[in-house]
């Protein structure tokens, strides 16, 4: 398989999620094949990994200057890696060795000089601008799928900016470059004793920028749920010129800079950089799992605890389908993972509160498991807070995408999507999104199947909530069958979550997938504002057109579906 590529990182499997010699283990590959045996309707033998030598790109449809030639790639591997994000959409695809629009070109700019003259060769030569952080939009936000109004494409993917430029231990804040992944970052971080500690899903195979751009949703539950929270001054490359955010703790100097350019998804510019704000690596950890009875009582604890002013890191809530599916506990009681971290002080008096809090409502738990979590972090005991119910959830969720990719190859849909809502409005919209995704999921492959759920993070007053779909289609359908399922699941899932007043995405961004039901969502007369915002930032419309707003004269397709 041709390996050829201009990236300085190691090389990463272009059609899936992972390293290109990473693999599931025998155990767990077993473990997955166990898991589809289950499902109704059997699933297809499995379709062989994508090989570089399968696609037979078009040649780039305009010429690369030669002054960029260092930094700017036409290699098969390189397009290919960037022609897609890493949803089960992308993943299908790329199975059915189906890519009609890779970018002609992909450029790796090594400083701000050379991003603005990508940006000026753009502009010259009527390219779309595709930003590039670490490829993990599962929302179609990194697809050059620009339209015909456009000679081509270019993705700029900034690996090169990874350094950590700055670090002020006074105000506890860094300067990081945008392009830096999430374990480069920390490591960078480690030796001043200071962390961001962001932690997505995707945190070894994304970015800075990306989470900036995305407004990505990170390690805590409560409080400091996403990126938004560390983010002291953005600075914003856009083909009009450069938009540097003045470095406060905070201001009242009218409407935020960075606001419109947290969650603004490349649609203005590119960020370059950002001073972030930082703590000491926490010292103490204390973490319970807690089973319920049923859901009702286990919600209300949940409640009591985002309104109890404690502040848990941790405390997501996995429904009965959900522990089954991850294999949680005894598969079968509602669980929630709780957890506290600090740095500054021990942690006995706020988690003998909030068990206080679960036991009111029924919640059992192990006394003397918490207690051994308690220890120190740099203790023997330390990694408690990783054993049981907590532990076996913990490790389910990282490895999920691996066993998503898997599953994909014998034409099985694994996906997920997430909302929030009100804790006045949780128990119908709980309810009602169950029962119309269930109901899509029947229609689309004449099965049932349990649309599973769990609250990634719980502010005081609502949930985040994070749906789980698994639907099998049959021994014959194989990715392009699956593919077209999916579809029809996926406009069914945006539009349960809109007609019942929840937001069309809390932490994974807008992209190409969600951008109907954030229509529905947001009021046309502020998109109208966006709108002319980006004609100031990028007059020709560059800018990763389609995502999140539509350019002028230039429409781009949507794959979300109508809401119906």
């Amino acid at each position: 398989m041709s390996t050829a590529t201009l990236s300085r990182r190691p090389l990463r499997r272009f059609w899936g999620w992972g390293l290109a010699d990473e693999a599931l283990g025998d155990d767990e590959r077993r473990l997955v094949q166990g898991l589809l045996a289950q499902l109704p309707g059997g699933v297809a033998d499995a379709v062989a990994e994508p090989r570089v030598e399968d696609f037979a790109l078009p040649p780039p449809r305009v010429p690369r200057p030669e002054a960029l030639a260092h930094c700017v790639s036409g290699l098969a591997h390189d397009r290919l890696s960037h022609a897609y994000g890493k949803s089960y959409a992308d993943l299908a695809r790329m199975l059915m060795r189906h890519v009609p629009h890779a970018p002609d070109w992909v450029a790796y700019p090594a400083d701000e000089d050379e991003l603005i003259r990508v940006l000026e060769w753009a502009g010259r030569e009527q390219l779309a601008v595709v930003p590039y952080g670490g490829g993990s939009s599962v929302v179609g936000g990194v697809e050059p799928d620009v339209g015909d109004g456009w000679r081509g494409s270019v993705t700029v993917d900034l690996e090169r900016f990874d350094r950590v430029r700055q670090v002020d231990p006074t105000s506890r804040s860094a300067l990081i470059d945008a392009g830096c992944y999430g374990p480069d970052l920390e490591a960078q971080l480690r030796p001043h004793g200071l962390t961001l500690r962001h932690y997505p899903q995707s945190f070894r195979f994304s970015t800075l920028g990306g989470w900036i751009a995305t407004r990505a949703g990170g390690h805590y539950a409560t409080q400091a749920t996403r990126i938004d929270a560390f983010v002291q001054a953005t600075r914003l490359v856009t083909p009009a010129g450069v938009v540097q955010k003045r470095r406060l703790p905070g201001s009242g100097a009218g409407p935020s800079v960075d606001g419109l350019v947290l969650g603004s998804e490349g649609s203005f510019g590119i960020v370059t950089q950002a001073w972030m704000r930082l703590q000491p690596r926490p010292r103490y950890r204390a973490s319970a799992a807690v089973r319920f009875a049923a859901l009702a009582p286990a919600v209300a604890a949940v409640r009591a605890i985002a309104q109890s002013g404690l502040q848990p890191a941790n405390c997501r809530l996995l429904d009965s389908a959900e522990v089954a599916f991850a294999g949680v506990g005894d598969r079968r009681s509602p669980t929630l993972v709780l957890g506290f971290e600090s740095a500054d002080h021990p942690l006995q008096a706020w988690m003998a509160r909030a068990l206080e809090l679960v036991a009111d409502h029924g919640g059992r738990f192990d006394a003397d498991a918490v207690q051994r979590s308690m220890a120190p972090a740099d203790s023997a005991e330390a990694a408690e807070h990783r054993q049981g119910a907590a532990g076996q959830w913990r490790d389910a969720f990282l490895r999920m995408p691996y066993w998503r990719d898997e599953a994909a190859r014998h034409g099985v849909i694994l996906d997920t999507f997430e909302t929030a809502i009100t804790w006045d409005r949780f128990d119908a919209f709980y309810a009602a999104v169950r029962e119309e995704v269930g109901d899509a999921i029947r229609r689309v492959t004449g099965h049932p199947m349990p649309v599973s759920c769990r609250f990634t993070h719980v502010y005081p007053d609502g949930p985040a909530l994070y749906f789980t779909v698994v639907a099998a289609t049959g021994t014959q359908a194989g990715p392009a069958g699956a593919w077209a399922r999916w579809r029809e699941i996926k406009a069914a899932c945006n539009a349960a979550v809109v007609r019942h007043g929840g937001t069309s995405t809390h932490h994974h961004a807008v992209g190409r997938d969600h951008r109907r039901a954030y229509e529905a969502e947001v009021p046309a007369l502020l998109r109208a504002a966006l709108a002319a915002a980006k004609a100031q930032f990028d007059p020709q419309g560059l800018m990763n057109p389609g995502v999140l707003l539509e350019p002028q004269g230039r429409p781009v397709g949507i794959r979300g579906g109508t809401l119906g």
